[in-house]
């Protein structure tokens, strides 16, 4: 029987988080995709990965970022875009529900189907984005074209606007994706986008259950369908085959049989990494396997405004966040949920250097709390 020091071990590993790959292409991450939720977080991950990476890569051709997995912004490879977007067509009604989140009473009311709902704003985002147009531009244009309830009175800006879930799961049907490293938020058509597909791929939805075994297993269903943003019954239905069956603290769980070799004996995870809020190591659905308090899991997965996590040596040591002095200085501030040996500690302050780098930043300075 197996346990967590082993699988988070293992997890390490296969998110390529030893960082010994050069060419940011290559990493297994992409495999999923990398979020870009906020500002510089991809590149934060990627550098915690990938030995030659810098602020270049969001015009890098080789990627492409959108609106993918529930909705939020990931950077795919480019020659990817196509299979992510025919694995986001819904299987069904049930799973096109789903996906609405926490809109799904607002679509419920709009007196369709959530997939005729989405494959609706789908044709009209195509229709409307011919060339980069900031997101503001297309809700508005988008808006006058779709039923009713698919839109909503917004009291900040004094607008009626199309349902946000709706309109980011919609726009990489209508073959849109958004510009990298634009703000305000810019979307623009796919290069070479083909017709609209709309019906259900159940291949492709299964290979992004096999691509979160690989690299957030073992795992069960449940904890690929709150990846996917679906139902555990859903997730079942996507199951892949040839998984072997592991135990791991007295849960039965599943990974590819590819992969059990590496869980069997994954390399020593004596790294210490600073990873960007919303990093493909803190997407794995079972957060008491990556941090077991309850007390520290609120510090590191927040409502609102996450901070960055502090890896090492295997485990989730603490938290991290940074302030910016214009383009010149850095400044993090640490804070450990343990005492930190000295090793560590420079390591830590190591990576920060590092951070702040591929930021663009000349400088940095670390405090410890």
């Amino acid at each position: 029987m197996l346990d967590r020091e082993q699988v988070l071990a293992y997890r390490i590993a296969a998110q390529g988080l030893h960082r010994t790959e050069s060419d940011a292409a290559k990493l297994a991450v992409f495999d999923l995709g990398v979020q870009s939720t906020q500002r510089d977080t991809a590149l934060v991950a990627l550098a915690a990965r990938c030995t030659d990476i810098d602020e270049s890569f969001v015009d890098d051709p080789r990627f492409v970022l959108a609106w993918t997995h529930r909705g939020a912004p990931h950077f795919h490879r480019t020659g990817d875009l196509a299979a992510v977007t025919r694995a986001l067509i819904p299987l069904d009604e049930t799973d096109a529900m789903a996906r609405m989140q926490w809109q799904r009473k607002q679509v419920e009311a709009a007196g369709m189907s959530a997939t005729d709902g989405l494959f609706t704003a789908a044709r009209a985002i195509r229709d409307v984005v011919g060339e980069p147009m900031t997101k503001g531009a297309v809700s508005t244009a988008v808006t006058k074209m779709i039923p009713a309830g698919l839109s909503y009175w917004c009291r900040g800006c004094h607008a009626t606007h199309i349902l946000e879930q709706v309109m980011r799961l919609a726009a990489i049907h209508g073959g849109v994706r958004l510009e990298a490293g634009v703000n305000p938020a810019t979307l623009a058509p796919i290069e070479g986008r083909g017709r609209m597909r709309t019906k259900p791929d159940p291949a492709a939805a299964t290979a992004v259950v096999s691509a979160y075994l690989r690299l957030h297993g073992p795992a069960r269903p449940a904890e690929a369908a709150g990846f996917v943003g679906t139902t555990t019954n859903l997730a079942k239905a996507m199951w892949p085959d040839e998984l072997a069956e592991i135990s791991v603290d007295g849960r039965k769980l599943s990974l590819p049989s590819a992969d059990l070799a590496l869980l069997e004996n994954p390399p020593e995870p004596d790294v210490v990494r600073l990873l960007p809020p919303w990093d493909p190591f803190l997407q794995s659905r079972d957060r008491a396997v990556l941090v077991p308090d309850k007390a520290r899991q609120k510090e590191v997965w927040k409502i609102i405004g996450n901070p960055g996590a502090l890896l090492a040596d295997g485990e989730i040591a603490g938290v991290w966040r940074t302030k910016g002095s214009g383009r010149k200085r850095l400044d993090f501030t640490i804070t450990v949920f343990d005492a930190l040996p000295a090793p560590a500690r420079r390591a830590a302050e190591a990576e920060a250097e590092r951070v702040a780098k591929v930021r663009g930043f000349a400088d940095v300075r670390v405090s410890w709390a």
